[in-house]
């Protein structure tokens, strides 16, 4: 189920709130133990809805690593939390990377159809089971409660990942104020405009340019923007509703998204970019490995273990691969090689190459096709279409890249804190905008919505 569909907006998430708010006037923890029940029947029901035959490996789960968890905290056996870890990244190769790995060594399998969202529940499981074993958590012992962790519907798909210290108290104790659902919900409005009025044009953008027979440099641009601008709002506006739906449930989720395309450098766009994946991969796999801390020949080895593996969680192709090795490079170098020289540069000279470097990178993104040679054929007839190998221009197409200029200008306005900021002003003078606009944003992403046709979100596919 899509958050941006007509199913979600009017008849689950209504009714959801409706059974969630009923038990208003029951004593406290009678009250939180409906309403987490409320969640947890409505997350499976959530899931099943596209998933009904792995809603069972999502109870499965559940089950097995409240054990899990309660039996690590008794013993804090490493041999148990090996064996845990081994039998997620297990079901993460199973569903995800079989067909992959056996075509490293010549066989041919496939792989059973991948769990919308495998990637994202499987690391928040990980990360609490590190955590409990660490003793950095007490573990739960209710299956429903922690169910309501690992299943939580609005992140259970593309996240952000919660790690359990982010909402173990609102899982036991929370509060919820008009101020706080309010809030919540003007966030959830603008995560959905994001994604319905800008991604997906942007999406279009791309795809009707890398449709045309051949591809010229105006052409080329416009597909790069276009894909840039649609993985940028398509997942910072499923982290926005996913965020604001759980302000509106009374847990606060971490932010997800900080305008990565203002970074001014690779390091300081992956503090902007898909935060809790990058939190992760640090807290889990980075420090574990010695970090830093091991003189520079170890560093460069641990950060390209992270890099190939922040690659393959994206995706079981050479194209992610590809892709991390990519920011790997990228990040020693300017770690090792530029970090004397590029501070010398000026600020907008940083930010447009910082851009640049971004948004070839998400080619290896936009060309990820059924195998390697496919991938890397497509992502060679664009990078020479790139720099002019077919010519400035092909038939309409700088017609085409003008006409979509304002939408252009308004996803590079949207991409910088300044329409916050707009309308934080706004609001301070003029009380009655913060419902105002966020009902506007509401009723012209639906009026947009009931003309689309089916628009998933991206990141589902990881």
């Amino acid at each position: 189920m899509l958050f941006s569909s007509f199913s979600f907006l009017f008849w689950f998430l209504p009714t959801v709130l409706a059974l969630y708010f009923l038990p208003a006037l029951l004593p406290g923890r009678r009250s939180l133990a409906w309403q987490n029940g409320v969640l947890l029947v409505a997350s499976l029901l959530f899931y099943a809805w596209g998933e009904p035959l792995y809603v069972f490996l999502m109870i499965g789960l559940i089950a097995a690593d409240t054990l899990t968890g309660v039996l690590l905290a008794r013993t804090h056996s490493r041999a148990l939390l090996a064996l845990a870890v081994a039998g997620h990244v297990g079901l993460l190769i199973l569903f995800k990377y079989l067909s992959f790995f056996a075509g490293l060594v010549g066989l041919s399998l496939t792989a059973p159809r991948l769990p919308i969202g495998i990637s994202f529940y499987t690391f928040q499981a990980l990360s609490y089971l590190v955590d409990v074993y660490r003793r950095d958590v007490l573990p739960e012992r209710n299956p429903a409660t922690f169910g309501v962790y690992l299943a939580l519907f609005p992140q259970l798909i593309a996240g952000p990942i919660v790690r359990y210290t982010d909402v173990d108290r609102a899982l036991h104790e929370r509060t919820h104020t008009v101020a706080g659902a309010a809030d919540g919900a003007r966030r959830f409005s603008a995560g959905l405009a994001k994604k319905v009025l800008l991604a997906n044009p942007m999406g279009a953008l791309f795809t009707h340019f890398t449709a045309l027979p051949e591809l010229s440099l105006v052409g080329a641009l416009g597909a790069l923007l276009g894909f840039s601008f649609q993985i940028y709002f398509d997942f910072s506006g499923y982290s926005d509703m996913a965020i604001g739906l759980g302000r509106i449930f009374g847990f606060d989720f971490p932010e997800n998204f900080r305008y990565p395309y203002i970074a001014k450098s690779i390091t300081d766009f992956w503090r902007r970019w898909h935060i809790t994946l990058s939190s992760f991969f640090r807290e889990y796999v980075y420090i574990p490995l010695g970090g830093n801390r091991r003189g520079r020949a170890r560093t460069v080895l641990n950060l390209f273990v992270v890099w190939t593996l922040t690659g393959l969680w994206h995706g079981a192709a050479w194209s992610f691969v590809l892709w991390g090795v990519y920011y790997f490079v990228l990040l020693a170098l300017e770690k090792f090689v530029l970090a004397r020289f590029l501070p010398r540069l000026p600020l907008f000279l940083r930010h447009a190459l910082t851009l640049l470097a971004i948004s070839l990178g998400w080619m290896l993104f936009a060309f990820d096709g059924s195998t390697a040679a496919l991938c890397f054929a497509a992502l060679g007839r664009f990078l020479g279409a790139l720099v002019g190998q077919n010519g400035l221009v092909i038939g309409a197409d700088l017609y085409d890249l003008l006409r979509h200029l304002p939408l252009l200008a308004l996803c590079a306005l949207g991409a910088t804190p300044l329409p916050r900021k707009l309308y934080a002003r706004c609001a301070a003078r003029a009380a009655w905008l913060t419902a105002v606009l966020p009902i506007c944003a509401l009723l012209l992403a639906v009026i947009e919505l009931s003309d689309a046709g089916f628009n998933p979100f991206l990141y589902f596919r990881f």
